[in-house]
């Protein structure tokens, strides 16, 4: 009697164990997170007349609502969000042209659509990276040929980036491009093309900063002595993060106990690391360092034990993409970088940010489920069609299957 052919059984039936030591690290952050949220805010809520938990409460609901997301897209096997990346990529872009249109401006740009409820640009981080995954996955060796992938993936890249700028939000635009690279890269391009694009791209971001009045003018600041005398009222963030972070020492002036964050801008938000660092000191700095470095380090041994390219791209970049974002903040507030207010992860107050990032963890204790478990590839739900293929990936789906 002949066999049955096998098929490949789903993450439910599987049994595989999601990685919990990244469950952990991430609920580390979080705990982290909502200390540092209510001791940075309350002067805030104070001076909004609001109960001093106002701040803590909300962040507390939105970090509940992105545990239970993140359970949830865990028990999904990965491959159901391939088949719908599409979807969402449009649905994001919709989304980025009607902030645009019908976003109410705030300090001069365009960001949140209903009040400040959502935040199209922090979706993107997510849906750009799902898409390119399943993008790339399907290119296979075509994708070192120019009009095959580096062309349409500039121009995809490009308008994506292009939406973010006009908001403008640089520092989500200029994570998005160094996202999309790396996984580019990871993925097998011609490293000339990348070469290539790389300068072009950076030229264009220079020229589109430079024709901006405020985003260059952040840049000059940072260039300049921040203790200057006469540009005192330009550097005073900068003051003031430096001085939270220089009067913390080794061990921190005590929980809850930071004189700076009365007076530091955005200090329950994009300065928040400054007001750890005044706080739990260098000691709380490396530990919250550490925990993101554990968090890339896992991220990236999930990819590595992925079953096919789509997972190894997907959990590469969603690393990439946390990685990425907490080097920038805590490079800006340790004037590494100039300023750009990208929050910091899992930490920043903010529901938009907090409940995409742990999606994203979602998406990377899924892939954690189905580790070893090769499938074919799919290509791409889009108008650069091309045959099936696999990506040029150094992991452990390329070696052969074993005969039965």
């Amino acid at each position: 009697m002949a066999e049955k052919p096998r098929t490949r059984p789903s993450i439910a039936k599987m049994g595989e164990m999601p990685d919990y030591l990244l469950i952990l690290i991430v609920i580390a952050l979080l705990l982290i997170g909502l200390m540092m949220v209510y001791s940075s805010s309350f002067p805030l809520a104070y001076s909004l007349d609001k109960e001093p938990t106002y701040f803590l409460t909300r962040q507390g609901v939105w970090a509940a609502m992105g545990l239970v997301i993140m359970t949830l897209i865990m028990r999904v096997e990965y491959h159901k969000w391939q088949k719908l990346s599409i979807i969402f990529l449009l649905v994001t872009l919709l989304l980025l042209v009607a902030v645009l249109l019908f976003g109410e401006e705030v300090h001069g740009s365009r960001q949140f659509l209903l009040g400040d409820s959502v935040q199209p640009s922090e979706m993107c981080k997510l849906t750009m990276v799902l898409y390119i995954a399943h993008w790339l996955s399907s290119k296979g060796e075509k994708l070192k040929q120019v009009t095959y992938g580096l062309v349409p993936f500039a121009i995809l890249i490009g308008t994506i980036a292009g939406l973010i700028v006009l908001e403008p939000d640089f520092g989500t635009a200029i994570l998005i491009v160094a996202v999309a690279g790396s996984m580019f890269f990871i993925a097998g391009a011609d490293l000339i093309q990348l070469a290539i694009s790389s300068i072009v791209g950076s030229s264009t971001l220079l020229l589109l900063i430079a024709n901006s009045e405020h985003a260059w003018k952040r840049v000059v600041i940072f260039l300049q002595d921040p203790f200057n005398p006469g540009l005192a009222q330009d550097t005073y963030q900068i003051i003031r993060t430096l001085v939270a972070l220089g009067t913390g020492g080794i061990s921190g002036t005590g929980l809850g106990s930071s004189p700076q964050k009365a007076f530091l801008p955005a200090a329950h938000t994009d300065a928040i690391f400054a007001v750890l660092g005044q706080e739990l000191g260098l000691i709380g700095c490396l530990v919250v360092v550490g925990l993101f470095a554990a968090l890339a380090y896992r991220g990236f041994k999930i990819a590595l034990r992925a079953g096919d390219s789509f997972g190894f791209i997907l959990a590469s970049g969603t690393t990439a993409w946390l990685a990425f974002q907490a080097l920038i903040n805590i490079g800006v507030v340790t004037v590494t970088l100039p300023f750009t207010g990208l929050p910091l992860p899992f930490i920043s107050y903010g529901g938009s940010s907090l409940v995409i990032s742990m999606m994203g963890v979602g998406m990377l204790l899924s892939i954690s489920r189905g580790a070893g478990e090769k499938t074919q590839e799919q290509n791409a739900p889009s108008g650069f069609r091309g045959r099936h293929g696999r990506a040029r990936l150094p992991h452990p789906s390329r070696r052969k299957p074993a005969e039965n």
